[in-house]
């Protein structure tokens, strides 16, 4: 549920519904407490809760369509197992909830700087901040998780974390260097791993595999302790007495594994559970609902329609082996830039948000999400929706129905294009629909196919498709997304630049992006502006949409304060209003 746990999803994957069913939980066992912490929540329930102050109790209760898979920060790789670990291990950096910079607030960090030449990191830690067995949370404890990456007997997803990293010196334990091979911003993001309690495993590593703190963290530096997890049905976490930023009103969290939609919303509507994911279509069942809470916020991905701009027939690298630019061969239709904006043009992109996404969309203008506040440029605007321009920008191509047949022609070449996406994703197969419809209108011969996922798959990768309705997810906080559009990531088989985009200034305003020394915002974000320019001048994509994510939480929950970034930030501060006496 909190982004800075997430990584990059390269691919919008269509993922089946599971059945199964769910049974009540086992309920929490009382967290233990300290004689003042009791003394204190009497006082809150006997004095303050009448002025609307929180107070301590109560079990909040969420759902998840899948099950975690491990309990390990170094061994994860779905958002299932991050979004119950995230609750247990401290992180050296965190994201703002609101912007999605990197900040300390929330993290074991008070403060970094970078060195001049901005490979070196020093990072000063918190003091005082202990695991819940009372052992001290420390720049060690970072060190051990990324030796453990590093290390040949631990097989973890991970391993790329570490490539840039020249080496971690702990100064002492409240202190941590860090200095990487060559800059590289993005790479900051790296850092965010959850650390592992160095003090429980073996010196070398050796255990880390098979530890039985894989499915069952004995201590934890978060919010929260585990207490049990019954697979495919629920995990149960209490109140950790002693969280660095204040032990939570709630007495614990629980998490169950609700796979159909249907049932997540009777849930939530009914009271079992206090918050859940919204489909678009679910949104009418809650509108006007006075216990229930919907938050909105922009999602980190997008949809879009991929353009080829290289011969489908002929797909060939971007660079050789020593780094040169391959010619392309031309797209006999799509390499003709007025042939693309006539495409953008061409949609109306109203219609499509309202009947496709049901509103649950916006139109962007270029690459970079308004969610990334800092790189984002607004003043660059979308394309609009006129026809009349499409028509023009496809005669002064040279397209024209010379025939009267309603499909324009070209030295004797139809203006045909084959579009295709993933079967059994209704949106993007609606979407296709639209488009072709609407591509038609003005001339052209657009053959709409939904494959097979693998099929599509494939045919992107290879490059050997006209057109593709397909999105990114996942995107993170950060805005470079070079392995979209750098020419050396055209590699037919296995690149991400599968439109076979080709600019040289692109490539040198990405390169320079990352290599900022210090990686101020402010300082990177000029190159980022240019480069959405580049990118929406050139329409290598017809963006479609920005996500819009809806999550509906239970209204007896106060001190609920999301952000686009994070929803849980201040989960220690939810307290539940019907206990207020």
């Amino acid at each position: 549920m909190t982004r800075k746990w997430f990584s990059l999803a390269m691919l919008v994957t269509l993922v089946a519904a599971l059945m199964a069913g769910c049974v009540q939980p086992a309920p929490i066992a009382p967290p233990a407490e300290s004689g003042a912490a009791a003394e204190s929540g009497e006082a809150a329930g006997d004095e303050s809760a009448a002025a609307g102050e929180p107070v301590r109790g109560g079990v909040f209760t969420r759902s998840t369509n899948a099950d975690a898979s491990i309990l390990n920060p170094i061994l994860w790789s779905d958002s299932a197992s991050s979004g119950i670990g995230g609750f247990f291990f401290p992180s050296l950096i965190a994201v703002d909830p609101q912007s999605g910079a990197y900040v300390t607030d929330g993290s074991m960090s008070e403060s970094w700087e970078a060195s001049e030449d901005g490979l070196t990191w020093t990072f000063k830690l918190r003091d005082g901040v202990t695991w819940s067995d009372g052992d001290p949370v420390d720049a060690n404890d970072f060190k051990y998780t990324y030796d453990a990456i590093a290390s040949d007997l631990v097989e973890t997803p991970r391993k790329s974390l570490i490539e840039k990293i020249e080496s971690i010196e702990v100064v002492d334990p409240l202190t941590l260097k860090v200095t990487f091979k060559e800059v590289k911003c993005d790479g900051f993001g790296d850092l965010g791993l959850g650390w592992l309690p160095s003090h429980l495993y073996a010196a070398d590593f050796s255990d880390i595999m098979s530890s039985p703190l894989n499915e069952a963290p004995t201590v934890s530096a978060g919010p929260f302790t585990f207490q049990s997890w019954t697979r495919d049905d629920n995990v149960i976490m209490v109140r950790n007495e002693s969280y660095w930023e204040g032990a939570p009103y709630m007495d614990g969290m629980i998490t169950r594994v609700v796979p159909d939609s249907g049932a997540r919303l009777a849930q939530l509507l009914s009271g079992e559970i206090d918050i859940t994911g919204l489909e678009p279509a679910q949104l009418t069942s809650v509108e006007g609902n006075p216990d229930i809470t919907v938050f909105s916020a922009n999602d980190d991905g997008y949809d879009y329609i991929g353009l080829n701009l290289a011969n489908p027939a002929n797909p060939q690298p971007g660079k050789d082996e020593n780094g040169e630019l391959i010619p392309q061969d031309p797209h006999p239709i799509l390499s003709d830039i007025n042939v693309r904006k006539a495409i953008a043009h061409a949609l109306d992109y109203k219609t499509i948000i309202d009947s496709v996404y049901l509103g649950r969309g916006y139109q962007i203008a270029s690459n970079v999400l308004p969610a990334i506040e800092w790189a984002h440029d607004p003043s660059i605007q979308p394309y609009a929706y006129d026809q009349e321009l499409a028509k023009q920008l496809l005669e002064e191509a040279g397209w024209v129905d010379s025939n009267g047949d309603g499909v324009r022609e070209k030295d004797g070449v139809e203006l045909k294009l084959t579009l295709v996406t993933n079967a059994g994703n209704k949106v993007r197969e609606d979407l296709g629909a639209l488009v072709q419809d609407q591509l038609n209108q003005i001339g052209f011969n657009i053959d709409f196919q939904a494959i097979d996922f693998g099929t599509l798959v494939e045919q992107l990768l290879g490059q050997t498709y006209d057109m593709v309705i397909i999105g990114w997810t996942g995107l993170g906080s950060d805005p470079n997304d070079d392995a979209f559009w750098r020419s050396d990531f055209d590699t037919p088989g296995s690149g991400f630049n599968f439109v076979s985009y080709q600019n040289p200034k692109i490539d040198e305003l990405l390169a320079a992006g990352v290599s900022v020394p210090g990686c101020d915002p402010a300082e990177r974000a000029p190159y980022y502006k240019e480069i959405q320019q580049i990118i929406h001048d050139d329409v290598p994509y017809v963006f479609i949409s920005g996500g819009v994510g809806d999550t509906g939480y239970n209204n007896r929950w106060a001190g609920i304060d999301p952000g686009p970034w994070s929803f849980y930030w201040n989960v220690h501060q939810w307290w539940n209003k019907t206990l207020a006496p």
